[in-house]
């Protein structure tokens, strides 16, 4: 009987495509399947690179999760190695992957992660607000009553927050945050390491203003400060305070 396989999740560029890795080059072109959110897309990184497809390449996206996981899970018992990758970042961080690695681990097979990039610490990073302490948030719901008891939960909590967002509920995201955060120094960053990347800075009164009924293009991260008074409206966020006061904040 065959020993089993290995089940390989591959962080994918979240836009240049130069940011994939030496180490995801060559797993990609190593295993014997490869599971990815769309097929045409992972082809395109693909050619980019001159990585031979594999022997198995199918979708597994968020209308075939639990049957993709499935096939995942034989290929495993079979002694197969699978790679598992999204259209962007990393699989089961806001994009389908989270049943297969879930059920793989809890069957015993080996997980290994191949680490690249993310939207998450890329958009932390490029805001300029704390990085000691962050929350993702995700995606937060679509309804006003929904999204507003979303951001409730966090209101009181002194961590950096981190989300995605739809370009096209960016503004209806800025107001409530405005109105349950307060007037909170925030980033919204749009298209992150692509040709027309854009990261606007400042607090969410004028963020909200800006972005009112307006359809960005692109993919969209926001940041928010935590509940610290240091960065309220009525305070710079970035007044040259020694970064060692975050650090005794914590």
């Amino acid at each position: 009987m065959a020993d089993p396989g290995k089940l390989l999740i591959v962080a994918t560029p979240i836009g240049n495509l130069e940011d994939l890795t030496l180490r995801a080059k060559r797993v990609l072109s190593e295993v014997d399947a490869l599971a990815c959110e769309d097929t045409r897309h992972t082809r395109i990184l693909l050619d980019r690179y001159d990585i031979p497809r594999p022997r198995l390449l199918f979708s597994y996206h968020e209308h075939n999760e639990d049957r993709a996981a499935q096939r995942i899970l034989g290929l495993l018992a079979s002694g197969q190695n699978v790679g598992l990758c999204s259209n962007a970042g990393y699989p089961g961080i806001s994009d389908p992957g989270y049943v297969v690695i879930s059920q793989a681990v809890s069957r015993g097979f080996a997980v290994e992660v191949v680490p690249g990039a993310s939207a998450v610490p890329t958009a932390l990073l490029s805001s300029g607000l704390p990085t000691s302490s962050f929350t993702f948030k995700g995606f937060p719901p679509r309804k006003p009553g929904r999204r507003r008891a979303f951001l409730e939960a966090e209101r009181d909590l002194p961590h950096t927050l981190v989300f995605y967002e739809s370009p096209n509920r960016l503004g209806a995201l800025l107001q409530a945050a405005l109105e349950v955060l307060g007037d909170r120094q925030a980033a919204v960053c749009i298209e992150l390491t692509k040709m027309f990347e854009d990261v606007r800075r400042g607090p969410l009164s004028a963020l909200a203003k800006e972005f009112e009924g307006v359809k960005v293009k692109g993919e969209v991260a926001v940041v928010i400060a935590g509940n610290n008074p240091k960065f309220t409206a009525d305070r710079d966020g970035c007044d040259g305070d020694d970064p060692s006061d975050e650090r005794a904040e914590r």
